[in-house]
């Protein structure tokens, strides 16, 4: 096929991503918000935060994960017009995700004392710990969110979790300026105010989702009589096997990003702020990517309903150029702003400068310029992986995703980090080496699908 026959479903891509796209980075931009005004405090607070949301982070990816099967079966059935089966996949994955936020809260807080026990900064743990707490009972309602969203998007309504995000993240802002500094009126709660911010802005989105799943026209159809709908093992089960992979696979992921937080925790706080400065900046970008592979989910998804499988392929491959020619610029900007990022976390306009603070910018460039070189291996594997949850494939990927973090990544950014030298730019050498070989991988296994999809 000619390159044209891709890049003219450009335009259909970009309109179905771009709202997955803002509403992914707004899960994002919760932890930016949190960082940067809890950054004004100091490092030690910058990095409790740190240390805590990877407790978090590694929960979310699993609850997240999991959601993401609805997402490819609502898909399908919209496309083979079976809208029976759609509300019977919404109401079963509703009630999965917010008892599967409900354990992960508790498993979360059950681990709480680990903290104590990582060889983390005395100052850094105890601020952790009240964080930890408020953040770990949001998880609830964010992965209830996402039954929600998982289900909107897979009929297409991409822009009701926009909405709801950017609001969420409002109600962030506002919170978190009036509890993390104290003003009007408002106890001054620090790092602890910042995860309240968090907690009553997700409840915040799920409401607003909820209400208009409800109301809205396009959902009519679906949601009649919810409350009647007879629960049936066999949907529960579809949910959970394609569930449980795509979990795990998330789960791999983020647990070998966050392993860099505990890492390089072991190497002072310093690094360890640094890391998360580099960190969320590349979860940022990301995001990206997230969205364009939601896109890819969808679309292959309904194709597959449809069984189109030439628009199939076609759908798949151009999202994986529009993710490659958007992740290369992302490089290009890492490499020309490595020196400035940096300074958006921490305060440059005091009279004397802390040494922490000069530390922790000169190690985070470092590491922004690393991130710079994955930014596509980063996104082509996120599209990739969309794409094979479309064709509803997820147990090769899991494995195929932990062998290239788990068995080659992480001992790389082990060694490198705390055996050499390098230190945390050896971290993240390996997150490097992991996310380059997950692509190549992923690409190969869906080259192969494809190839036996058509024959």
């Amino acid at each position: 096929m000619r390159f044209s026959t891709y890049t003219k479903e450009f335009g259909t891509n970009l309109k179905l991503a771009f709202p997955v796209i803002v509403g992914m980075l707004g899960h994002t931009v919760v932890q930016l918000i949190d960082n940067i005004m809890v950054g004004q405090l100091g490092t030690a607070e910058l990095a409790a935060v740190s240390l805590g949301n990877s407790f978090v982070f590694v929960a979310m990816s699993i609850g997240i994960g999991f959601s993401t099967a609805i997402t490819p079966m609502i898909a399908e059935s919209f496309g083979a017009k079976n809208y029976y089966n759609v509300r019977y996949v919404f109401v079963h994955g509703l009630i999965l995700c917010f008892g599967l936020g409900l354990i992960l809260a508790i498993l979360v807080l059950w681990a709480q004392p680990l903290l104590s026990q990582m060889g983390q900064p005395h100052e850094v743990v105890f601020l952790a710990k009240p964080y930890l707490f408020w953040v770990a009972m949001s998880l609830v309602p964010l992965v209830g969110f996402q039954g929600l969203r998982q289900f909107a998007e897979g009929l297409f309504q991409t822009r009701l979790a926009m909405y709801a995000t950017l609001m969420g993240n409002v109600i962030n802002v506002l919170l978190n300026y009036l509890l993390i500094f104290g003003i009007h009126g408002f106890p001054e709660l620090g790092v602890e105010g910042a995860a309240l911010g968090t907690l009553f802005s997700r409840w915040a989105m799920v409401l607003f989702m909820a209400i208009n799943v409800k109301n809205q026209k396009g959902f009519k159809r679906f949601n009649r009589k919810l409350f009647r709908v007879k629960l049936r093992k066999t949907i529960f089960k579809r949910i959970i096997f394609l569930g449980l992979p795509s979990a795990l696979q998330m789960f791999f992921e983020i647990t070998f990003f966050t392993s860099a937080i505990w890492i390089s925790g072991l190497l002072g706080k310093n690094p360890q702020a640094a890391n998360q400065i580099a960190l969320n900046l590349t979860s940022m970008t990301y995001m990206v990517a997230l969205g364009l592979g939601v896109t890819a989910m969808i679309r292959v998804g309904n194709e597959k309903g449809r069984k189109d499988l030439v628009t199939l392929k076609r759908v798949a491959i151009s999202n994986f150029l529009l993710v490659f020619l958007i992740s290369s610029l992302f490089c290009l900007f890492f490499i020309a702003s490595h020196d400035l990022l940096p300074w958006l976390y921490l305060d440059g306009d005091s009279s004397a400068i802390s040494s922490d603070v000069i530390v922790v910018v000169k190690i985070a460039s470092d590491l922004i310029l690393i991130a710079a070189f994955f930014q596509i291996a980063d996104g082509l594997q996120a599209v990739v992986l969309g794409a094979l949850r479309g064709i509803q494939d997820v147990i090769t990927p899991a494995i195929l995703i932990f062998l290239s973090y788990g068995a080659i990544g992480f001992p790389i950014s082990y060694y490198f980090g705390l055996k050499t030298d390098w230190s945390t730019s050896g971290i993240w050498l390996g997150l490097l080496t992991g996310l380059t070989l997950s692509a190549l991988l992923l690409l190969l296994r869906f080259q192969y699908l494809s190839q036996k999809l058509n024959s």
